[in-house]
């Protein structure tokens, strides 16, 4: 289960830092609120390809970083 969300720098997102909660989380938003570069952001995390066409202008990287929790012991 994921358990945060942090986005630097794709597309038009500066910054932002998503916590989530248990049970069901919903994104909501007028047109160009940026929820599909959200999404876009999860599937980069889980393994998607990147091009460097999500990179913000005027920024050399961008990242996607998330905190899993996992009931599973290895």
């Amino acid at each position: 289960m994921i358990l945060a969300l942090n986005i630097k720098n794709i597309a038009l997102i500066d910054e932002a830092e998503i916590d989530f909660d248990d049970g069901l989380n919903i994104l909501t938003g007028e047109t160009g609120a940026g929820k599909s570069i959200v999404i876009d952001s999860m599937t980069l995390l889980l393994g998607g390809r990147a091009n460097k066409d999500i990179i913000r202008n005027g920024a050399q990287k961008a990242t996607v970083e998330g905190v899993f929790f996992s009931r599973f012991k290895y």
